[in-house]
């Protein structure tokens, strides 16, 4: 697989939108997230991790399926462009550290349950007697106020209770959760946005201020238009699997459909809208001889997917379903575009990691990990800025990899200080 030719090297830069903020990273995998995307922009990120490592470190897969904190591909994803220090926050001298290191901090960011840092002496009305300019962001299951407040929160019962579960799967059987934590990257991506706003607040009025993210509140945007439906037809939508919910009641259509190496995503779509895309699959369908003569001779424009009935439904769908099977993802989307129809292949990671508007691009970027004398393939900038780049900087840091740099060279602690804070299970 092609890769831009731009390895990435640990290194500083300055000419980056937040290069000249700082964050103290503690949050766990509720709120990666958040940092990295401070961190993409630029900022200095600190992650702080307990001795001996960050629990984060041990979700898979792993680099070569060798279980190991050290070679998490979760880890790595999450953490590349922070630098990383262990610290001990619940003993005083942990403390104290921390206190020292907000003096010269932007944000610090946690995803502790509510009230933890407050039994600290760490929560924003403490920081702020040291810093009264930090934002501090905090990412919790539910927020920081109201009944739930102190409930647990793992992605399964923050994705249930945003609703938007209730809408994934198949009818007939229980909803389902996709297999990747979406509540995390909701949140971590609504706090980092946040947090930004925060900064721009601080800006111009030169004051912080705390921000609370729950992750129910940050999922349930996801919902969309069906909570309009709701407010409208006072009707919830039912998950229907790969059939279009919302439009009829009456009838099952499709969205996703199988076809010879996978599935594509096609819509049936009425009236003089739809027509043309309707007509140009059809001629397509008849050049290869799979167009029924219903289809040759029906009338498009006049089209309604929302009072048609199931009958007529699968005589649309039926034809279209067996050209479908004979054609692959590439074959139908080359095609497809031609036409100007509507249809788009489902794609698989592999065939994200292939895709050659991805590779035009280069958002795929190749990142030095010396520690594993490889250089690994990653997803690179979520946005390109033309004044002020956006990239990944460095890889994820090891467990305490940056303390002699940071409480060092930046504490000014000696050597034998630091022996004696990580001999007592504070760093």
């Amino acid at each position: 697989m092609s890769v831009s030719d731009k390895t990435v090297n640990n290194h500083e830069t300055n000419d980056s939108l937040l290069g000249s903020y700082r964050v103290l990273d503690l949050t766990d995998d509720k709120g990666l997230l958040c940092g990295k995307i401070l961190g993409d922009l630029g900022a200095d990120v600190i992650k702080i991790e307990k001795p001996g490592g960050d629990p984060s470190r041990n979700i898979g897969p792993f680099y070569g399926d060798v279980p190991d904190p050290e070679k998490s591909l979760s880890w790595f994803a999450f953490n590349a462009n922070k630098r990383g220090i262990t610290l001990n926050i619940e003993s005083s001298d942990g403390r104290d550290i921390l206190r020292k290191l907000v003096k010269g901090a932007d944000f610090v960011i946690e995803s502790f349950p509510p009230g933890y840092m407050k039994s600290l002496g760490l929560d924003y009305a403490s920081l702020t007697e040291i810093n009264s300019r930090i934002i501090m962001t905090s990412i919790s299951p539910f927020g920081q106020t109201g009944p739930y407040r102190d409930y647990k929160g793992p992605d399964l019962a923050v994705w249930a209770l945003s609703g938007v579960m209730s809408l994934t799967g198949d009818r007939d059987r229980a909803p389902v959760r996709p297999s990747f934590a979406q509540s995390n990257m909701h949140a971590g991506a609504g706090a980092a946005a946040a947090s930004m706003v925060a900064l721009y607040w601080r800006e111009i009025t030169g004051e912080g201020q705390h921000v609370d993210v729950s992750m129910q509140e940050m999922s349930t945007p996801a919902m969309l238009s069906t909570r309009l439906f709701w407010d409208l037809n006072r009707s919830n939508l039912q998950r229907d699997g790969p059939y279009r919910v919302g439009l009829s009641a009456k009838t099952k259509q499709r969205l996703t459909w199988p076809c010879r190496d996978g599935f594509v995503c096609f819509i049936l779509v009425g009236g003089a809208i739809g027509a043309k895309a309707n007509k140009a699959l059809v001629k397509w369908m008849d050049e290869e001889g799979m167009a029924s003569d219903y289809l040759n001779n029906k009338d498009w424009v006049s089209f309604d997917q929302a009072r048609v009935n199931q009958d007529e439904i699968d005589r649309i769908s039926q034809p279209i379903a067996r050209f479908f099977l004979k054609q692959s993802k590439a074959e139908l989307y080359s095609e497809a575009v031609k036409r100007h129809i509507q249809l788009y292949p489902v794609y698989t990671p592999e065939e994200i990691a292939k895709d050659k508007h991805l590779h035009a691009r280069q958002f795929w970027v190749k990142v030095e990990h010396e520690e594993l004398g490889t250089a690994l393939t990653y997803p690179g900038a979520f946005a390109k800025l033309s004044e002020t780049p956006c990239r990944i900087w460095r890889r994820a840091p090891l467990i305490g990899e940056h303390n002699e740099e940071i409480y060092q060279r930046e504490l000014n602690l000696s050597q034998e200080e630091l022996s004696a804070l990580k001999q007592a299970g504070i760093i």
